[in-house]
């Protein structure tokens, strides 16, 4: 048995408590976070939140989106995002369709190693998103983007930090997102381009 005071054990954290911290907080998150683990990640969808966006960008444009993962032909984990009505956080999860009854996906990306790359503010994850070897079109080809497991021992919730490398250059805005599972993978889509890398 544990001999740890409970007042030094970290906490398991949610989605909700994320959506109440600054970007002070969830930089601190991003620095202490954990590895991925993308195998127990495939075959999954996650509900994704904006954690920069103020109120009013949230109902003018998007607060919710969906976060996708599956195996990819190279052994790795790729994955895509979809858009979605916007119902709230509790509410709803349903997709944006087009005129076909498509799925809406965008911003195709690969889970790939950190290691050996210079992050902005010192960063030293494990995991990053590159969109920029899915096989995107032209728009969403610059995210770069770090990721960790908010909790230890699960890749459950993932907190996310939008950089965009143009031209060789780190653009590092505090902008943030997060993930939480959200059941099984309903549909499987290809890139629009074939992915490189």
């Amino acid at each position: 048995m544990s001999t740890t005071p409970q007042s030094e054990t970290a906490a398991t954290l949610t989605l909700d408590d994320l959506m109440t911290m600054s970007s002070s907080e969830l930089q601190a998150i991003m620095d202490r976070g954990y590895p991925l683990d993308p195998a127990a990640m495939v075959g999954k969808q996650y509900l994704g939140a904006d954690l920069s966006m103020p109120k009013l960008g949230h109902a003018i444009l998007w607060q919710t989106f969906r976060k996708t993962f599956v195996q990819d032909e190279d052994g790795g984990v790729r994955g895509w995002n979809v858009r979605m009505e916007q119902h709230g956080m509790h509410g709803p999860r349903v997709p944006r369709r087009d005129k076909h009854g498509n799925e809406r996906p965008f911003g195709h990306y690969k889970i790939r190693s950190a290691a050996g790359i210079t992050w902005p503010r010192g960063w030293s994850g494990r995991h990053y998103f590159d969109y920029g070897v899915a096989g995107n079109t032209f728009t969403d080809r610059w995210g770069f983007t770090p990721v960790v497991a908010v909790n230890e021992g699960s890749s459950d919730l993932v907190l996310g930090w939008e950089i965009f490398r143009v031209a060789g250059r780190m653009i590092a805005p505090s902008m943030y997102w997060a993930i939480q599972a959200d059941g099984p993978l309903e549909t499987i889509v290809p890139p629009p381009r074939k992915p490189r890398g």
